[in-house]
Order: C-alpha cells, then sequence, then structure tokens
C-alpha cells in the first residue's frame, strides 16, 4: 500500500525544488503519463527559463503533429515524456515552479506538485519512500521535510 507524503512549509526555495526534484526521480520508473503548466505565478528563475522556453516548445510540436489540439490553452497540460532524459529534466527543473505537475501511474496519481512550489504530494511504496529520504539525507534535508498525509485528506 503506498504512503502519501506531503511537502512540510518551511524549507529554503533550494531545499524545496530538491525536494521535487529527487521525488521525482525516486517515482519515475513507475509513472506512465505526466503533465505540466508552464505557468508559474512568480516570474520563472532564470536557471529554468530555458526549459520553460522547451516546454512551450513541445506543446508546439505537438499542435503540428496532431497530438494536441490548436484550441488547447499552450502553456497547460503538456505532455511529457518521462522516459526521455531531456522531458524528465525539463519536468523535473520545472515542477517546483510550476502552478501544476502530474505524474500518474495509471488511473493513480503518484505525484502532484502545485502552487509554484508550495504544495507538493506524493504516493509512494516503503521502498521509494526509504530511498527519498536516504537522498534527501545525503542533501542535508532532513527526514521532517516530508509529512505522511493522514488517509481521507
Amino acid at each position: 500500500m503506498d504512503r502519501e507524503l506531503v511537502l512540510v512549509d518551511g524549507l529554503s526555495p533550494v531545499d524545496v525544488a530538491l525536494v521535487h526534484r529527487e521525488a521525482l526521480r525516486v517515482l519515475r520508473s513507475g509513472i506512465e503519463v505526466a503533465h505540466l503548466d508552464a505557468y508559474c505565478d512568480d516570474a520563472w528563475p532564470p536557471a529554468v527559463v530555458h526549459l520553460y522556453e522547451r516546454a512551450l516548445s513541445l506543446a508546439r510540436q505537438a499542435v503540428a503533429d496532431g497530438s494536441r489540439s490548436r484550441r488547447a490553452d499552450p502553456g497547460m497540460g503538456i505532455d511529457i515524456d518521462v522516459r526521455d532524459d531531456a522531458q524528465f529534466e525539463l519536468l523535473s527543473d520545472l515542477a517546483p515552479h510550476t502552478i501544476n505537475a502530474e505524474g500518474w501511474r495509471g488511473d493513480r496519481l503518484v505525484f502532484s506538485a502545485s502552487d509554484s512550489g508550495t504544495t507538493l504530494w506524493i504516493a509512494v511504496t516503503q521502498e521509494q519512500e526509504a530511498e527519498l529520504l536516504s537522498r534527501l539525507d545525503t542533501l542535508g534535508i532532513p527526514p521532517t521535510a516530508l509529512l505522511v498525509q493522514p488517509r481521507g485528506h
């Protein structure tokens, strides 16, 4: 059974970004479908502007090849192929800043980042949780950065 973890308040922006990225790395092999909204409540950090532009390029490419409607908002619901290293990097680097990013395993949401980095929810197995906490510990981020979300919330 998966455990649902949420990001706590009070981490530095750098640590928030690291938690998002490490969570995606741990979940990557189980994510079948991912989507990203190329919008941010604040200005995109300069270090990721080129990836924001790449996300919009992916959306334009999807329109050109017919897999995305021309009427779709160009920045909403951009499909990300997590098996492609460049697209996974894009998702990992933009997720901590976007208004919404999601990763799905079948019909189950396993990764949700929203509100420009202030909200992170993940569903992990015990093994994934242990791996994630180990990765965070290596980066100097305490295990208290993530809390178990009580059932029903």
